[in-house]
């Protein structure tokens, strides 16, 4: 990255790697909340001068460190150490400069700041529009605060405090301080930057007690969640990596924590990013998916509104809080664009269901799934007899897949495809709700429904096969098109079936073999289309990368059906590309570009950390483990297998129903047997294994 950021709750913080934002603003550095910048220059100078880079460095994700050097001689140097984080609703950093010279030195320091509160659509370049008006801003002895009247009638402020005194400070937000330092000498100036919108924002701690707080709820977020060893050491990091990234990516909205989609640009619950990360998350706590449900319930579409893509009990695509949203400027208050969130909705809750028994959150969400269900049936199936989508808003999204790029849906002659289009592994993300909603249905009592989801669904994978499956490519199409014509790119989307179980045997076999030849699998793992496709690019953002969880979907699905071979060989590919990413941190994509190169190619624009991503590791466990809990029979199914390199795994504090399962999985290195040893079992489930 060449970037520093950081995060906590609504609040992240943008900057270049030495710490500063300084005027050259086209990267979009700054602090943010509700889709809003509120600090847009921060810069600190010694005697004048910028100090030299020495390191960033942001491990702990939550926590960067920068090290600055000035005036470096032989004879010595001025070193200054800036720490910063977020906690509240707040900014803390501690800048402390230290004289490594034999003798006394002078220093001028100077600390400038601004804040122009531009909407993050207008940061990006997305949009333009009406905004409102930078107010005067207020200097006090210790502070400086800058508002904004918003022409959605909102104050928005920032205000800027430091602790140390005799400040000298302009209009223009420069603070100067001189401060003298004896050899070995240290001195610090702590800073706190609060954005206020109408007068609210969070109270300022002291430091050192904000970072205990921060640091307190990380151990409290990994004593909740399954913790992991193996003997391969990159497993270990990849998973921890993914455990410390996912807390600092949940975010409340006032519905239980959700995570966002990733940094910088997509710090906002979305609904298939949500969705799928808490998919992945189920093997790490299932219960800390509760609040992506209750999120997306509640911003359930309840009108048609061709503005936004609203249809009555469509999930929403992406939320955002900006001023451009507040004055209906931007359609995304939510905005409901995408044609996967509702059925991925509903496997959520049939999935979150087989790993908890939950039937009470079943019960409350029993509204919403009536309502996602008829959605289902009165608009997305409407116009073809599959679930499809067709661009209704004039600034909304041209395809509604995950692969939501103009450019994504190429026929094999090099056209794009026409809508209305069904993509593939929506049917089956449908069949799959239908299936697993259909007996926790006949539980409630809810007999007449559940009798029809399973028509439905035997009826939509008999239909399913007959227009999707390309007999010459063995493969099923990634779409149809307004036609019900096959659009015959062979790509990865029809590995999301395996996970739906909706192929049948002879079919999901050929499937699962396919994404592991040379034209798709690039040694790293699954690319979104064939080398031999119209369309592929290997740096195209959807018609040739890598998306790790693309390979996660794919993943769950290899395990489920005891593709054992296959799935290896995915988590091997991604663990190997991990190595050769900062923090060993799997990107939101990589390039497409064969593995004979030596190392996977970085895709220029990604973001990172990622949420779904992150949560991929969590894919791997349960691929590894062959873990799938089924609360109807109370049985937890083990089918494990070993990756190249691991021959042991330990695995504790795995929540499934009301308990936890704590177990030790080994491979005899003489005979290759895998034995597995159940250290605790509370579940209240059977464990089954290898069948």
């Amino acid at each position: 990255m060449d970037y520093s950021v950081i995060k906590e709750g609504d609040l992240f913080f943008l900057t270049e790697k030495n710490g500063d934002i300084t005027s050259n603003l086209d990267k979009g550095y700054g602090l943010y909340t509700k889709d809003t910048r509120f600090l847009s220059k921060l810069e600190v100078l010694v005697d004048g001068e910028r100090p030299e880079l020495l390191s960033s460095e942001s491990n702990k994700s939550y926590l960067a460190s920068i090290h600055l050097m000035k005036n470096v001689k032989d004879t010595g140097a001025l070193e200054v150490e800036r720490k910063r984080f977020i906690y509240d609703g707040v900014l803390y950093e501690n800048i402390i400069f230290t004289n490594y010279f034999l003798d006394k030195r002078n220093a001028e320091i100077s600390l400038s700041f601004d804040a122009d509160f531009q909407d993050m659509f207008i940061v990006r370049q997305y949009r333009e529009g009406n905004v409102g008006n930078k107010l005067d801003s207020v200097i006090g002895e210790k502070e400086y605060r800058v508002r904004y009247q918003g022409a959605d009638d909102l104050l928005r402020e920032t205000l800027i405090s430091w602790d140390l005194a005799g400040a000298e400070i302009d209009e223009n937000g420069k603070v100067s301080f001189s401060i003298e330092l004896e050899p070995k000498e240290s001195k610090q100036i702590g800073l706190t930057v609060t954005p206020l919108l109408d007068g609210k924002g969070g109270q300022t701690l002291p430091f050192s007690e904000a970072l205990e707080r921060l640091e307190g709820s990380y151990k409290q977020w990994k004593s909740e969640t399954t913790t992991v060893k193996s003997d391969l050491p990159l497993f270990n990091s990849l998973y921890n990596r993914g455990v410390q990234d996912l807390r600092m990516l949940m975010t409340d909205v006032g519905f239980g924590d959700v995570p966002v989609a990733g940094l910088p640009w997509f710090a906002v619950p979305f609904g298939r990013d949500s969705l799928i990360t808490s998919l992945f998350m189920l093997p790490l706590n299932p219960y800390k998916v509760k609040g992506t449900l209750r999120t997306l319930a509640n911003f359930q579409g309840t009108k048609v509104d061709k503005w936004r893509d609203e249809q009555p009990g469509k999930i929403m695509h992406e939320i955002r809080f900006g001023e451009l949203v507040t004055t209906g400027q931007s359609p995304f208050s939510p905005y409901y664009g995408t044609i996967d969130a509702t059925p991925l909705f509903l496997v959520l809750i049939g999935e979150y269901y087989n790993w908890t028994g939950d039937l009470e959150l079943v019960k409350e969400l029993l509204p919403n799934i009536e309502r996602a269900l008829e959605w289902i049936e009165e608009y997305g199936q409407k116009e073809t007899g599959f679930l499809s989508y067709h661009q209704e808003a004039e600034k909304g999204f041209p395809n509604q897949g995950w692969k939501d790029s103009s450019n994504s849906m190429v026929h094999e002659n090099g056209e794009y495809a026409k809508s209305p289009i069904a993509l593939s592994e929506v049917q089956g993300y449908a069949y799959q709700a239908k299936k697993s909603l259909a007996p926790i249905l006949h539980m409630l009592g809810e007999d007449e429904l559940a009798g029809k989801l399973e028509d439905d669904a035997a009826k939509l994978k008999a239909s399913f096969e007959n227009f999707f499956w390309m007999k010459d490519e063995q493969f099923y199409a990634i779409a149809l098109d307004q036609d019900n014509d096959q659009v015959k790119s062979v790509t990865s989307n029809p590995g999301h079936l395996l996970f739906s179980m909706l192929p049948d045997a002879e079919r999901a076999e050929k499937v699962a073999d396919r994404l592991i030849q040379e034209d798709l699998f690039n040694g790293y793992g699954i690319r979104t289309m064939s080398v031999d496709a119209a369309g592929y690019y290997p740096m195209s953002y959807h018609n040739g990368s890598v998306w790790p969880h693309d390979n996660g979907m794919i993943l769950l699905g290899l395990s489920k059906l005891g593709y054992k071979q296959q799935a290896g060989k995915v988590i091997s590919g991604l663990i190997e590309a991990s190595k050769q990413f900062e923090y060993q941190r799997l990107p939101e994509l990589f390039s497409g570009h064969d593995a004979e190169l030596g190392y996977p190619v970085p895709y220029p624009t990604t973001c990172s950390p990622q949420a779904w991503s992150a949560a991929t590791a969590f894919a791997f466990l349960q691929s590894i483990l062959g873990i799938h809990p089924n609360s109807m029979t109370k049985e937890i199914h083990l089918n494990p297998f070993f990756i190249e390199g691991m021959n042991s795994l330990s695995v504790d504090h795995l929540s499934v129903g009301a308990g936890v399962l704590s177990l030790k999985v080994e491979r005899s290195i003489e005979t290759g047997e895998i034995a597995v040893e159940v250290i605790e079992n509370t579940t209240g489930f059977e464990l089954v294994v290898n069948k």
